[in-house]
């Protein structure tokens, strides 16, 4: 099984930044990719970004020029660069672990990110 925790959320004001990191620990080789959601009031989770084991990104459009997806293979943990943030990207932040075939996709706890006007 694959532990996810998450960290860096907190409250910034718009034009700000923060890093959300994810450790994730446990079946590591489980994973095909780790992935950031999120959740706002009232609304569905979105995925945000994602970086596959080898490397390769996706982001939500967005965000697309303001944050940035990165991973430590050595300390198993992905990390959130939130640059120019606005209002509209307060919620709370999912780690999300996308499994390999044949195994359970995991979930982090969540962190909250306000972002003031």
């Amino acid at each position: 099984q694959v532990q996810l925790v998450e960290s860096g959320g907190g409250l910034v004001q718009a034009g700000g930044s923060l890093r959300l990191s994810c450790a994730a620990s446990g079946s590591i080789f489980s994973i095909n990719a780790l992935e950031w959601y999120r959740q706002a009031p009232g609304k569905q989770r979105e995925l945000v970004a994602g970086i596959t084991s080898v490397g390769f990104t996706r982001y939500a459009e967005s965000v697309k020029g303001r944050f940035t997806v990165s991973r430590d293979n050595a300390k198993n943990t992905v990390y959130l660069q939130m640059n120019s943030l606005k209002p509209e990207d307060t919620a709370v932040y999912y780690c999300h672990a996308n499994p390999r075939n044949g195994y359970l996709e995991v979930w982090g706890q969540g962190t909250l990110v306000t972002v003031s006007s």
